[in-house]
């Protein structure tokens, strides 16, 4: 018989991050000394009303595992300076925010910070981790250095994503127009485009995914090893576009066994 998983508690606070009433946070954390943090950004092609709500039942089982869980809000398509440039810079400030939380006594440790995001949110958190290194139009201080990246059917091509009209053509809102018209803010958010990330990555990905084909996976991850980058690729046969969102899911246990190998056998230092 197998053992059962000890199950851990933890406590959820609500925090802003900024004055927007999406500059916002669910902190899940864990009784633990100086736990690891795994940022969680949603996905919804960047589109209102998708919220971090969707990310709950996973944050509570990350949660429950003993790692402190920062689910970030972000300012969307549909309110007020959603898309380029609020989106990013949100995406940006949130994960710094973690700094200003252990300046106030909130005992994390930020030396080993993962950001994991679900489709649109994959491609947020692969491009917010290239900020350690690459000078963009939206190159700020960094404060807090992810040590790894995860991408959840990620939206890991911005141009691909757009000549496929994903989404309802969400890039092309993102970013304003195509990728002749906004050629800049395309090599400066696409993470394809961004390589090498410097930092650890997982990628994720269905092969049932009708809403992004696994295509989009297969070919950042060849793009990604090529430039230098350490990534593990787990292409789940069965697995459609939403299953991220199950804690019950083979496609949330993948992601798990990766967290627990990653924090827990030195893979923050694997470049």
């Amino acid at each position: 018989m197998s053992q059962q998983r000890i199950s851990h508690p933890y406590e959820v606070h609500t925090i802003k991050y900024g004055p927007s009433d999406s500059q916002v946070g669910d902190l899940y954390l864990p009784n633990a000394n100086r736990p690891p943090v795994v940022c969680l950004l949603h996905g919804g092609f960047w589109r209102m009303p998708y919220g971090r709500d969707e990310f709950d039942p996973v944050a509570r089982d990350l949660a429950s595992r003993n790692f402190a869980v920062w689910n970030l809000e972000y300012r969307r398509l549909g309110e007020p300076e959603g898309g380029w440039p609020g989106t990013f810079q949100d995406v940006a400030a949130g994960i710094d925010h973690l700094a200003s939380l252990v300046a106030e006594g909130i005992e994390l440790d930020l030396g080993r910070v993962v950001v994991v995001g679900h489709s649109a949110g994959g491609h947020l958190a692969l491009w917010s981790s290239a900020r350690n290194h690459r000078q963009t139009p939206l190159r700020t201080p960094v404060r807090v250095r992810p040590a790894g990246a995860v991408g959840l059917a990620a939206v890991a091509n911005l141009a691909r994503t757009f000549s496929l009209g994903s989404g309802n053509s969400a890039v092309g809102a993102l970013l304003g127009g195509s990728p002749s018209q906004q050629s800049v803010r395309y090599a400066a958010a696409s993470p394809i485009a961004m390589l090498p990330l410097g930092v650890n990555q997982l990628i994720v990905h269905g092969g049932m995914d009708q809403a992004l084909p696994v295509e989009i996976s297969r070919e950042y991850v060849q793009a990604a090893r090529a430039a230098g980058d350490h990534v593990q690729f787990s292409e789940l046969p069965g697995a459609g576009h939403m299953d991220f969102l199950d804690p019950g899911s083979d496609a949330h246990a993948t992601l798990c066994a990766w967290l627990e190998q990653f924090f827990n056998h030195d893979g923050a230092e694997r470049v």
